[in-house]
Formats: structure tokens, C-alpha cells, sequence
């Protein structure tokens, strides 16, 4: 940071208010017609408060209470606050999945900047892809940017029970499916996990990309940890909102911010957390933004040298409000020490290393000790093979450890209509010791890569006491899931990857500790079925899932559009 400061005049909104032109007239008489005055906004920094909120986003529903106090702290600051709403992506009831949309908020974001008079954004995100969709929007348009993470909900109660969303969720509904409990109890425990506002209260996406975002210096210090009904939560919106015109002033960019030491960190704290396997996927997607290239390689670099320290559900014990008690995010980063680059810079104008500094940490089980890890190394581990040349992920930290080693012949689904068909037919030749395996299912063939990934496991085996097997698919999972379960094998089925060509009986042999995942038929046969083969599922020939379909890259580059991912910066837009 230098300390030089921009004057008045180099405000980028100043390009539509100031002069004496028709338009700089109409644009400053439109803002007298929402009740503003030229004291109002003259000489001060517009705001643009990037709002996610929707009636049918779940973990939303504090928003417009928060974009009020946002707005509070940018007036305290002599900023000029905006509020825009921006396409929501609401994790569960958004069909078929929200990462077909997560790049669509990414340009709505981006053009938003762009084309209003707006000199820095605070970003209101938190459910699952408006965190990646928000940044990656904002990186490209280059504008100083603050995210003000949503916050995870109240611990869940049922019974006596603490329950956390997703995980208990799968739980409870395989012992449904397998008969040992009532349609009623399932509704009990999905009602007794929804207590507030707020994301999932476990280590799902939403908690990791919050948690990374943060250890990438983009948001204030302590931000991502704050329940969403916390006081405390709202505190921060107003301070973020002050922050953000300082940023301004300091001419403080994402450019300024984001290095490939940040994105190491995020990294980092990710392993460290037992994060989603869908970080890896943004993180990619963001850091092309920025310009950096990170490799699937450079993850498991990272994974191999990390502990494993957040002992939060769906891989540990406890719940993100437990996380947030025993020190939060601050806490964990403090216990990482010299694994991570504490010189890193920050939205606040200080060092990474300076918020987490005097971190205390009151609870040494949910926050586990570096001498005293879960794991010695992370919770994410990237495989590669001869199933998935471009590579694949598996959590190991929710798997069962017998199965980290296996070797079992393929039960093959064609895609997800056939799953749903046939998983629970009694005749289905599956046991134990098969490798369920989901085809079309990627960012193509489904299209949009839904969570599908956590396959269930077919009734009959429930009822002779499965709750784990080996699965593989093209598809992500729910950062809230657990299980054996290989994710995002690239390439995908639908264009043609080893994954198509898998067929019922061929032995596949997953080895974690050897990071590969195989398919054991012989290359004269593969060749055979190649020449077969042919694409499984016709797409649309309009509209916005067409425009993603011909453009989305594989899952080990982000799933972007190949026209965002790279490439100059676009030009300011003319104002005549």
C-alpha cells in the first residue's frame, strides 16, 4: 500500500456526472428523480451494493436488513450507497443446479459494474455459487471489491440432537429408504436443521467458499465466521460498507489483492478446513479471473504438506456456530502459521498475517492443534489415471477409511434418469465391493454438473447394513455430503472421456494414497467401445444453456466460459 489517495475528480463515476454535456445533465436530473441531491453523491464515491437476496433464497433472508446497514456504514464513510439486485442462486431450489448459473451471475456482476457509475461494490453472497459467482464478476471488472459473506445458520436440534444441514439430512434418509424410520421423522429432522437464516451450518460449499474467500484478504477480518442471526454479523456489514470507501480512495483493486501467495492460501485454509471438493472448481474459475493459473497438481501439493485442523461435520464433530465460539476462522489461520504467506494483502489495508496475529483459539477440539491434527494432511486429495487423464477428486476426510484402497467391478448408470430407475431394483447385480458409477453427469452432459456425485446406495444394501461404498461420477456433490466418492472426473462422459466407455463388470481400482483412479480394461478394448461411441444426450439449440454447453471449460479449469476465463481486460464504456 502506498498511502497516496485519488482525488474527487479520478472517481470513476465522475465519467457520468460531471460536465456540462446532455447526457451528464440527464444522468445528474435521474438521480434528483430518486429523491438524491447533488449533495448527495457530488465528489463522493459511488457504492455498489451487489444484493443476492431472493424470496426463494433459503440462506438469504437477512439481506435486506443487511444491505441497510451496509448502506449505513458507506454513508458514515461519505460514500454514496446504490443497492442492485442481482440474479440469486438459491442451493436448493434452483433446478436443475446453480453452478449452470454460477456463471451467469459471474457476467451479471462483471456488466453491472461495468455499465453503471459505480467506483466500488460490496459483494452479498454466501449460499454456495453466489460466493465464486460474485468474485469472479468483480475481479473482471476490476473495481475495488469487499464481499460481505451471508453466515451460517443456528445449529440444528431434533430429538435431543444437535443436527447439522445436508450431513444429518443423507443420514437420516438412508435409514429411511431403508425402512427403519417414517416419511414423518424425515420431515422432523429437515425442520429441526432450518432454524434461521443463514447457509448450511456445516462445512458444506457455502462455509468453505466464505472461509476461503476470506484467506484470499477479500473480506474483513473475522467476516466469514459470524453466524447469520449473530448481532455481531450486522456490526460487520456496516463496517465493510465503511471499508469499502476508504478502498475506494486508496484506489485499492483485486489486482492489488490477488497473487498466486493468495491463492496458496486459500488452498491452504481449505485443506486445513476439510472443505468442499467444489472449492477446488471456483478456485480455478477465480483465479483465471485474476490471471493465475493454478493447476489440480498444485492442490495436492498443498493437501500433502497441510493438517487437517477444522473438526466440523460432514468429515468431523461439530457445526460452524462451534467453529465460530472456539475462534473462527482467525483462530485456525493463527494455528497454520508458516504454512501460510502472512505478508498476503488484504481489503482492509493490512497484512493476512496481522488479522489472525492475536487470534485466540477457546477450543482446541473443534480447532485441533497442529501437533494434535485430525490428519496430517488436507481433506481433499486429486487423483489422476487412466479413468481420468485430466484428473478427478475425493474427500477423503468423509470416506471410509477400508475403502481409500479398493479394487470392485463397475455397476454403470447411464445418467441420472437411469440411476433413479434402477437403484433400488432387487435384482440390481451390485454388492458391497461394486464401484457405482454415474455417467453424463459433468458440466456438459448434464448439463451443469449438478451434486449428484453422492450416489446413493442401493436399497437392498441399506437393508443389509451398506452405508458406504466406492463412487465415481462426472458430477460434483454437496459440500455437505460424505462418502467414497470420486467427483469430477475429466474428462467428462458426454465428450467423450474414459468415463463413457466404462461398462457394467470392469474392475476399477481406486488407490487415494497413490492419488490414481483406474479403469482396468486393456487399450485394444477401449479402443473398440471409443469407436462406438457416440454422445448420449442431445442439447439445446437456444438460449442460455446452449450459449454454456458450447462454452463451459471441463471441471480442472473451472468450469468458466472459455470467453472469461482469459484475455485483456474490456475497455471502459463511451459516454456520449
Amino acid at each position: 500500500m502506498t498511502g497516496s489517495r485519488i482525488s474527487p475528480d479520478q472517481l470513476r463515476s465522475r465519467r457520468w456526472l460531471d460536465g456540462e454535456t446532455m447526457r451528464a445533465f440527464s444522468h445528474r436530473g435521474r438521480l434528483r428523480q430518486l429523491g438524491f441531491s447533488p449533495d448527495d453523491f457530488d465528489g463522493k464515491p459511488v457504492i455498489g451494493i451487489v444484493n443476492t437476496w431472493s424470496d426463494l433464497n433459503t440462506c438469504h433472508g437477512h439481506f435486506p436488513e443487511r444491505a441497510e446497514q451496509i448502506k449505513r456504514g458507506v454513508l458514515q464513510a461519505g460514500g454514496f450507497p446504490v443497492e442492485m439486485p442481482a440474479i440469486t442462486l438459491g442451493e436448493i431450489l434452483m433446478k436443475p443446479t446453480t453452478m449452470l448459473y454460477r456463471n451467469l451471475l459471474a457476467m451479471e456482476t462483471e456488466e453491472l459494474i461495468r455499465s453503471y457509475p459505480i467506483d466500488g461494490v460490496v459483494l452479498m453472497g454466501g449460499c454456495d455459487k453466489t460466493t465464486p459467482a460474485l468474485i469472479m464478476g468483480a475481479i473482471s471488472a476490476g473495481v475495488p471489491l469487499i464481499y460481505m459473506p451471508a453466515g451460517t445458520m443456528l445449529r440444528g436440534f431434533w430429538n435431543g440432537e444437535t443436527l447439522g444441514s445436508g450431513t444429518d439430512h443423507w443420514k437420516y434418509y438412508a435409514e429411511y429408504r431403508a425402512g427403519n424410520l417414517d416419511a414423518s421423522v424425515v420431515d422432523e429432522v429437515l425442520a429441526g436443521s432450518s432454524r434461521s437464516a443463514g447457509t448450511c451450518m456445516t462445512m458444506g460449499t457455502a462455509a468453505t467458499m466464505m472461509s476461503i474467500t476470506e484467506a484470499l484478504g477479500l473480506t474483513l477480518p473475522g467476516a466469514s465466521s459470524i453466524p447469520a442471526p449473530d448481532s455481531n454479523h450486522g456490526v460487520m456489514a456496516a463496517a465493510t460498507g465503511r471499508r469499502v470507501v476508504d478502498m475506494v480512495w486508496e484506489d485499492l483493486k483485486p489486482a492489488d489483492i490477488l497473487t498466486a501467495a493468495s491463492f496458496d492460501n486459500a488452498i491452504t485454509v481449505d485443506m486445513a478446513i476439510g472443505g468442499s471438493t467444489n472449492a477446488i472448481i471456483h478456485l480455478v474459475a477465480m483465479a483465471g479471473r485474476a490471471h493465475i493459473e493454478i493447476p489440480l497438481s498444485r492442490f495436492d501439493e498443498l493437501s500433502r504438506r497441510t493438517p487437517w485442523l477444522a473438526n466440523i461435520r460432514p468429515s468431523g464433530e461439530f457445526l460452524m456456530e462451534d467453529f465460530y465460539y472456539a475462534g473462527g476462522l482467525r483462530a485456525l489461520m493463527r494455528e497454520l502459521g508458516d504454512l501460510l504467506d502472512g505478508d498476503a494483502a488484504t481489503v482492509s489495508g493490512r497484512p493476512l498475517g496481522e488479522s489472525y496475529a492475536e487470534a485466540p483459539l477457546h477450543n482446541d477440539d473443534v480447532i485441533r492443534r497442529r501437533d494434535n491434527a485430525l490428519s496430517a494432511d488436507g481433506g481433499t486429495v486429486v487423483l489422476t489415471g487412466t479413468l481420468a487423464p485430466d484428473g478427478a477428486v475425493i474427500k477423503q476426510s468423509a470416506a471410509d477409511p477400508s475403502l481409500l484402497k479398493h479394487t470392485g467391478p463397475a455397476v454403470v448408470f447411464a445418467d441420472r434418469a437411469d440411476l433413479d430407475a434402477r437403484i433400488d431394483d432387487p435384482d440390481l447385480p451390485v454388492t458391497a465391493e461394486s464401484v457405482l458409477v454415474l455417467q453424463n453427469a459433468g458440466p456438459v452432459g448434464a448439463p451443469g454438473m449438478p451434486e449428484w456425485g453422492q450416489l446413493p446406495i442401493p436399497k437392498k444394501l441399506l437393508e443389509a447394513g451398506v452405508r458406504d461404498m466406492v463412487r465415481i461420477s462426472d458430477a460434483r456433490m454437496s459440500g455437505t455430503s460424505y462418502g467414497t466418492c470420486v467427483l469430477h472426473v475429466a474428462p467428462e462422459a458426454h465428450i467423450g472421456g474414459p468415463l463413457a466407455l466404462v461398462r457394467d463388470g470392469d474392475m476399477i481400482t481406486l488407490d487415494v494414497e497413490g492419488r490414481r483412479i483406474d479403469l482396468d480394461v486393456d487399450a485394444e478394448e477401449l479402443a473398440r467401445r471409443r469407436a462406438d461411441w457416440t454422445p448420449r444426450k442431445k442439447l439445446p439449440e437456444r438460449g442460455y444453456v446452449s450459449m454454456y454447453a458450447e462454452h463451459v471449460t471441463q471441471a480442472n479449469r473451472g468450469c468458466d466460459f472459455d470467453f472469461l476465463h482469459a484475455g485483456a481486460a474490456i475497455p471502459e464504456p463511451e459516454i456520449f
